[in-house]
């Protein structure tokens, strides 16, 4: 009689045990009372009278699929993101959402079109940072009643109307020769300034423009092909001028 007791209630605990991972926390409600979150390890829970249900600690990352947006200026993209996030209350988790994996998607969703209107698409292409860490903001606010952190939102894709992408190139194709015509104004401005102070040295300097220009003659002679017409520089006439004079 005692030996079949024992049994039964052998098996009845056995029945009842529960493991709770290291990852994992057990939220336990009593005749449908929540009464204590279960950390790892085995745990009783008695049938009938008591449930648990198990919920994952760890970090998630979840796809936010393609949403279609209207940018502050009007302009339709189509952008996507992850969401990094994890719970920190698994009895909030569990009593305050029906399913938050399912909650904080739709809600991230919501939230990054209504992010993606705050902003022109130069500022949304320029500062993606900026608009995630904005993302994050208001999903974590949003989530912390849930007993959900959200880490992290990363903007994965911006895509653009055929037609706004072949604008934009002619755009950027256009700064860049505006980039190189003031460039090259640049170097001619800094090359006429050193020509202007070259002459300037060679002028107020007796004899240098004639060592000048014979420098030049024996630059241009030392190619065979080249035919040379030499004009006498003013400055050797008025040198045989002051030898006559004397």
């Amino acid at each position: 009689m005692w030996y079949a007791i024992i049994m039964v209630v052998g098996v009845l605990v056995l029945s009842s045990l529960r493991q709770v991972n290291q990852y994992e926390r057990g939220v336990m409600f009593t005749m449908g009372h929540y009464t204590s979150t279960k950390a790892p390890g085995w745990r009783i829970v008695w049938p009938v009278f008591q449930s648990m249900r198990k919920v994952d600690i760890r970090v998630k990352a979840v796809d936010v699929p393609d949403q279609e947006a209207i940018t502050k200026d009007n302009i339709s993209v189509k952008v996507n993101a992850v969401i990094y996030y994890k719970v920190s209350d698994a009895a909030k988790a569990v009593i305050e959402v029906e399913n938050f994996y399912y909650a904080v998607s739709q809600l991230a969703q919501t939230t990054m079109r209504n992010a993606v209107g705050e902003v022109d698409l130069d500022q949304l292409l320029s500062n993606r940072d900026e608009v995630s860490k904005r993302i994050q903001m208001v999903v974590d606010a949003a989530t912390d009643p849930w007993g959900v952190k959200v880490d992290s939102v990363e903007l994965k894709d911006i895509n653009l109307p055929e037609d706004m992408k072949r604008v934009i190139a002619k755009q950027a194709e256009a700064e860049r020769e505006r980039r190189a015509v003031i460039i090259k104004a640049e170097g001619e401005v800094i090359a006429a300034d050193n020509m202007a102070k070259a002459a300037t040295i060679l002028a107020s300097t007796q004899g240098a423009l004639h060592l000048r220009t014979l420098q030049t003659i024996n630059d241009v002679s030392s190619d065979q092909s080249n035919t040379l017409v030499f004009m006498i520089p003013l400055e050797v006439l008025r040198a045989f001028e002051g030898l006559k004079k004397q």
